[in-house]
Formats: C-alpha cells, structure tokens, sequence
C-alpha cells in the first residue's frame, strides 16, 4: 500500500506545484547545482553552449537564437571557453559583420570526455529501473520534452517573404507533395503570399524553436463588404512536433488576428490526406460548408463564426 500525505496530494493535484517539484528533483539529480558540471570543470551554463557548439557549429547569432541568450551573457561564456582554449572564434566569410564559432582540438576532445561522462550519468540514473519503469521514464520525459517545447515557442508575426518564412512554407509545401497522390504545384505560390497575407488585409505567423521554424500559418481577408470574410492558409506543424497542440495554439491565434482585421467569419479549406487536420478543424468548431474557391488540391471547406 502507497501511503500519501495530504500534501503531495494536493500538490499531485496542482500542475505548477507538480512542474516546480519536477525541476527541483532533477536540476539536483543531473548535478546542475554543482559548479563543475559532471567533474568538467565548468558550471552548466557553460557547458551547454559548449555542447550546442560542438553538436551544431555556426556563427554566434545561430547559437544566441537557439539558445535564447542575451547577446552580453553568451559573450562572457565564450570568453570563458576562449580563455580554456576550447573554442575559437573567427569572421564569417560570407558576413564580416558576424562571428563564426567552433570547436578546438583541445575543445573536441573535451567534448568526447563530455559525451562520455553524460551518458554515464544517464545510464547511472536509469540502472536501479526494471526494464518497464525505463519504458515509462523514456516515454514521460519524451512527452515532457515535446509538451514544454510546445508551451514555450512563440508566435511571430513576420514577413511571408523573410527567410524563415520561405522556409517553413516550403517545409509545408514538401510535405504537400509527399502526401498527396499527384503531388503538389507550389508554382506563383509564394508571389501570391506575398500579396495576400501580407498587412494591411492579411498576417504571417511562424513559431521558432531553436532557431528553426517547427509551424507556420496565415490569414488573408477575401472579398468585400457584406460578401468579405477572412481566410487562414498555410497551416502548417513540423511532424515532430504534433500531438502537443501547438497546432489548435496556432489556429486560435489566427482566429484573433482575424478578429482583429475586423472579420466575423473565418473560412478554410484542406484536403482529404490531411485528417489530422480535418479533425482538429472540426474540434475546434469549424462546420464543412460547400466549395467556395477553385482551389484545385482543397476537398473539405469549413467556416466558423468568430
């Protein structure tokens, strides 16, 4: 029999008492209170740039917006690791405007020793489980992961012409040509992105998880007086990241831009290899009405009072 007190019931009951109690068990148990990371010598903050160098080099930009740092405090941890010898820093070919940041020999083979050391440690918390409770853990913090990701990307109205933006439509417009029988035309496309979700009528929006766009959207306003009404295209979420509801989270988002264009009705149209899509349109209370473009590739349309 599992005896509880009436306090971790009522915390099991509370989800920021549950997140809170999570972070202070495991920031404990991985070491992140030491000042020397797994005997590294360095604290984790330090580390981690470290690791994000070594796992992915680029310039400095690249590692500040994966990261999310101030530019000032990612400075003084590449001093650190400048000062140990384990990272050097030069002007980017293509940029002299930005720095380019990579590992040294010294600094690869403290990366190795860094590899090494964490997989211990992980192995070092999972040996004491029976093969099922490693089943669960691996399962819990894999969904853990995806869902604090989810929570914490944001939303970014952009240019549907900026460079990420470009990126996460053509990531959608690739996926559209896997899934559909016939393949998908992404021709003039873009050029009527430009036009139509752009302000003053219309919205991009892309969330960015380190540094790289994982969903996309936008919302364009079509017709005129009693007959105008807006429509949200480009709906898009990277595959790895569905199933943690950043697609509804986007959509909502959507719908207020949409609302705040001055629209009462808002209209969408996807395609019969989309389910997923479909039924998150329908759960979100979206209602399938007849055809109302020429939109070769649409076979569902719906419409939904804002």
């Amino acid at each position: 029999m599992t005896v509880t007190s009436k306090a971790d019931s009522a915390a099991l009951g509370d989800p920021a008492a549950v997140v809170r109690r999570f972070n202070r068990s495991y920031t404990q148990r991985i070491g992140a209170l030491e000042d020397s990371f797994l005997g590294m010598g360095l604290p984790l903050s330090t580390i981690r740039v470290l690791f994000e160098i070594g796992t992915e080099p680029g310039t400095v930009a690249d590692l500040r917006a994966r990261l999310g740092l101030d530019s000032g405090y990612l400075s003084r941890l590449l001093r650190t690791l400048e000062d140990r010898g384990l990272v050097a820093l030069s002007p980017d070919p293509t940029d002299r405007r930005r720095r380019r940041v990579a590992l040294t020999g010294a600094g690869q083979a403290f990366f190795a020793d860094l590899e090494a050391r964490s997989e211990e440690r992980a192995r070092t918390l999972l040996d004491p489980l029976t093969e099922r409770q490693r089943g669960r853990l691996t399962a819990a913090l894999a969904e853990a992961d995806l869902l604090v990701r989810a929570a914490t990307v944001t939303l970014e109205t952009v240019e549907p012409t900026c460079d990420v933006a470009r990126q996460a439509v053509g990531a959608y417009f690739a996926e559209l040509d896997r899934r559909f029988p016939d393949g998908f035309d992404a021709t003039d496309q873009g050029a009527k992105d430009a036009e139509l979700l752009s302000p003053p009528l219309g919205a991009f929006v892309i969330a960015v998880s380190d540094g790289r766009p994982v969903a996309c959207g936008g919302v364009q306003t079509i017709g005129g007086g009693a007959e105008r009404y807006a429509e949200i295209k480009r709906m898009w979420v990277d595959e790895a990241w569905r199933g943690a509801g950043l697609g509804s989270r986007l959509l909502r988002h959507l719908e207020a831009l949409a609302r705040g264009l001055g629209h009462t009705v808002c209209r969408l149209d996807t395609n019969d290899h989309l389910a997923e899509a479909v039924a998150m349109y329908r759960r979100a209370g979206y209602t399938e009405i007849g055809r109302y473009n020429d939109n070769p590739y649409a076979r569902h349309f719906f419409e939904k009072p804002l």
